[in-house]
């Protein structure tokens, strides 16, 4: 069975979007977003990231799709000729997505790792799902005015000590204090 990663940033008081985009400006953690969700082992296979219809749109047209990975939008309402670039997968739900992906053999064997991007609805059918793995956070210690909020963490989540690439220490940007953390998912 196919497994997944979510990646999130999320404000003090749970936010994660506002009016279409991110609630701050952060060019550190958008790297760290960047190089966690492109990092292979293996460079000839390459990542996946899914997000919803909202997430992909609310990315700046000049970065989407995000390179270096397969992208994959979550929707039932887009049209994918008129919508999506070519190179853009369009799937109805999450569940779906993971099946169509272990079933395309050429496809499953050049990926690498999958992760979930957001938005608010897709975290939360993503944290409920056996095929969760592990939970990337970025906790940003200050509140933001938002209108996207992360649904709550299931109790099946505990913290554990991240591998090297996850900086460890607290971070300051824009006089903005933030840190990372990992959780997984109890078997």
């Amino acid at each position: 069975m196919l497994k997944f990663n979510v990646i999130v940033a999320v404000s003090k008081n749970f936010g994660i979007g506002f009016k279409g985009g991110l609630p701050w400006k952060l060019k550190s953690e958008l790297r760290y977003f960047s190089e966690t969700t492109k990092r292979v082992l293996d460079s000839t296979k390459r990542n996946v990231v899914i997000m919803g219809r909202k997430t992909y749109f609310g990315i700046p047209l000049s970065n989407r799709p995000l390179r270096n990975r397969l992208n994959i939008v979550l929707s039932t309402t887009l049209n994918k000729a008129s919508e999506l670039p070519e190179e853009v997968l369009l799937q109805p739900n999450l569940e779906a997505t993971m099946k169509f992906l272990e079933d395309n053999n050429t496809l499953k064997s050049s990926i690498e790792n999958i992760w979930i991007i957001g938005g608010a609805s897709v975290f939360k059918e993503a944290m409920a799902s056996k095929r969760c793995h592990r939970l990337y956070i970025t906790e940003i210690q200050s509140s933001f005015e938002s209108d996207v909020f992360l649904p709550k963490i299931p109790n099946d989540f505990q913290q554990i000590i991240p591998g090297p690439e996850v900086p460890q220490r607290l971070q300051v940007e824009n006089c903005v204090c933030f840190n990372y953390k990992v959780l997984e998912k109890r078997q």
